[in-house]
């Protein structure tokens, strides 16, 4: 399926569910990587607007990126009611073919996104678009398979049900793609820990939001949900589960 159709099913999922992100990462890339407290940040493949509104709250104006009708709706309906919709700006665009004048943002982002780009092609755009000495920043939730018995038994559960997530899950990126987007090869990396609590209803959405889970309509889908509920029964503490992240900030010039 085309990476910029494929979420189009799963938007109310994605917003109900998707982890934010740590305030710590957020703390971190305006006192430390370099993001200027109130600049124009591009936030590319903005998705449903959950880092966007992030970089809202402190003070910067955002150009939401992204090539989805449907997700790029959802940002606007998150925001239409906030002081916050004032300042963010959402563009019809990939990370690819941005639309966004030269030199036009001070600062460059990507949430949960950077391992759908084309990353020659993405590489070219940031730096188009990014004023001199601006930093890109490329950050992701990555799910911890390895944090405890329950973590690895739904990864283990993904292997099975879902034909392409060992394709397209991001940890299929490693130093040699970081290496060949950042300038000159240079790039550093923050760690942050985060995570999410679910009772089985959450568990279910949270589920829903990947893109590589079968939805209802799949021939997987019922036995997939029985696996997944023997899996909450088994693990659950006071009626909970957690998914636990290492949310991860790579940051450097293009």
């Amino acid at each position: 399926m085309d990476s910029k159709t494929r979420f189009s099913n799963r938007v109310d999922a994605y917003v109900k569910y998707r982890p934010s992100y740590p305030s710590e990462a957020l703390d971190f890339l305006y006192t430390k990587a370099g993001f200027p407290q109130d600049g124009k940040i591009a936030d590319i493949g903005s998705g449903t607007g959950i880092f966007s509104r992030l970089l809202l709250e402190r003070g910067s104006t955002v150009y939401g990126i992204e090539p989805n009708d449907e997700m790029r709706q959802a940002s606007l309906e998150l925001l239409a009611d906030s002081p916050l919709g004032e300042r963010f700006i959402a563009v019809e665009g990939s990370a690819e073919h941005t639309t966004l004048p030269d030199q036009s943002v001070d600062s460059a982002v990507s949430a949960q996104a950077f391992h759908w780009f084309d990353i020659g092609q993405a590489k070219l755009e940031f730096a188009r678009i990014m004023k001199p000495g601006g930093i890109a920043a490329l950050i992701w939730n990555r799910r911890r398979t390895d944090s405890d018995d329950f973590a690895a038994a739904y990864d283990e559960l993904l292997m099975r049900y879902a034909s392409d997530y060992d394709k397209v899950k991001h940890t299929r990126l490693g130093p040699e793609q970081y290496a060949s987007f950042f300038r000159d090869g240079q790039y550093n990396l923050e760690l942050f820990a985060y995570q999410q609590l679910f009772n089985m209803e959450e568990l279910e959405g949270r589920t829903a939001s990947s893109s590589y889970t079968p939805l209802p309509g799949h021939p997987d889908h019922a036995s997939f949900k029985a696996q997944l509920q023997q899996l909450f029964n088994d693990y659950q503490k006071d009626g909970k589960v957690a998914f636990k992240y290492k949310t991860e900030v790579f940051y450097g010039a293009v």
